[in-house]
């Protein structure tokens, strides 16, 4: 069993942030699947499963997304080198593509939230490039700015790749993925 977790905030406005990649992958993963909705109130979460995988959109905003994580965790006894985390990175040029086990959050508060919570970092994360604002003081209006036009386009064509790539992580190496599949 595996747990994809996208990181986002919930609600409409958000939907189409930079800080909302991972629920836009999340989505376009479940798009074409049959999934199972897991109503647990204590997830404070979209769930799906299907098969053996869970798929999580936590409804706690970004920085409190452990509160979810755990919850899931705890609740299916996953390991957390079974939970992927889908998130975006502002230090990743637009539309690149990275995977890690551990290592710091980087000012992202959802990551520092599920570091917090899980009490570990030796999960698996999928860090997708948004781009970096010209100033650290524009980092919070960037990430909460939508997507262009543009910029959509060129994510849908990625997407593929990176649900390709997570189906990946599920089965190989993580080294093996980062050799086939960094962007």
């Amino acid at each position: 069993m595996f747990v994809i977790v996208g990181l986002g905030n919930p609600g409409a406005k958000y939907e189409q942030n930079r800080h909302n990649i991972g629920f836009l992958v999340v989505d376009e993963m479940t798009k074409k699947l049959n999934t199972q909705s897991l109503n647990k109130s204590n997830f404070k979460a979209i769930t799906l499963k299907h098969h053996e995988d869970i798929f999580v959109k936590p409804q706690t905003f970004m920085n409190n997304s452990g509160e979810s994580v755990i919850a899931i965790k705890d609740y299916f006894k996953v390991q957390p080198n079974h939970i992927i985390v889908v998130h975006d990175d502002i230090d990743l040029p637009f539309g690149s593509v990275k995977y890690k086990i551990g290592g710091g959050h980087g000012g992202h508060n959802g990551l520092r939230s599920i570091d917090s919570h899980l009490n570990t970092k030796e999960y698996i994360r999928v860090r997708i490039g948004v781009g970096k604002p010209a100033s650290k003081e524009q980092v919070a209006n960037y990430v909460l700015d939508n997507f262009t036009k543009e910029e959509m386009q060129k994510l849908d064509e990625l997407f593929p790749k990176i649900i390709l790539a997570i189906e990946n992580l599920k089965k190989i190496p993580i080294e093996l993925v980062k050799s086939k599949y960094t962007i």
